[in-house]
């Protein structure tokens, strides 16, 4: 599989449910997309304007292909990553004690099969009341910049949140239910998968 992100959580998800793959980052122009869609949309479309820049490049037929993208809607507003501290800061003075839903798109595309699927997957967000002091030092690590709704579940965000309601891999970028059902859908073994190496070779 070729996942068509460059996100270390996402990898590290596959990775840790020993699914094989390599990344290949998309150079997909995510502005052209307007952040005034419909969540569900959005995301969708992300995921699969990335999936398809990659599925280009590559011989075919070809591996697997995964694109995903996230975003987090709270207050009625679609948010990405934060692009300054200042903002970061700025956005965690107001989701302190409230709730968000985290969206994530993922596309699947079989160039081998000329198969797809897309779809989103949402999960709620409840945050925990932090305080300002707490806000600073968790946006002074630099962990909250590089996460959609600037904050790493994983990471020291995970102190910060009260509960999740729904997927909780989503909630790092991938949905790990989401891919295996439409893997086993498709006929894939995850018993084959996870005797694979990285390169999908047999694993001695």
């Amino acid at each position: 599989m070729i996942l068509a992100s460059a996100s270390p959580s996402r990898r590290r998800l596959l990775e840790q449910a020993r699914i094989p793959c390599r990344v290949k980052v998309s150079g997909f122009d995510e502005d052209r997309l307007p952040r005034t869609m419909e969540p569900g949309r959005l995301v969708t479309a992300l995921a699969r304007g990335k999936a398809g820049a990659v599925l280009e490049r590559l011989p075919h037929p070809g591996p697997l292909v995964l694109g995903c993208d996230s975003v987090l809607v709270f207050g009625g507003a679609v948010q990405g990553k934060p692009t300054s501290a200042e903002e970061a800061i700025q956005r965690w003075r107001a989701m302190a004690g409230k709730q968000g839903a985290l969206y994530t798109g993922h596309c699947l595309l079989d160039s081998g099969g000329e198969r797809s699927c897309h779809g989103d997957v949402v999960t709620r967000i409840r945050f925990a009341p932090v305080d300002d002091g707490a806000i600073q030092h968790y946006v002074a690590t630099g962990e909250p910049l590089g996460c959609a709704g600037a904050f790493a579940l994983e990471g020291r965000g995970g102190l910060l949140i009260d509960a999740i309601e729904g997927c909780a891999s989503n909630v790092m970028g991938l949905s790990l239910p989401w891919l295996r059902h439409h893997l086993v859908e498709w006929g894939f073994s995850l018993a084959a998968l996870w005797s694979l190496d990285a390169n999908g070779k047999k694993a001695p």
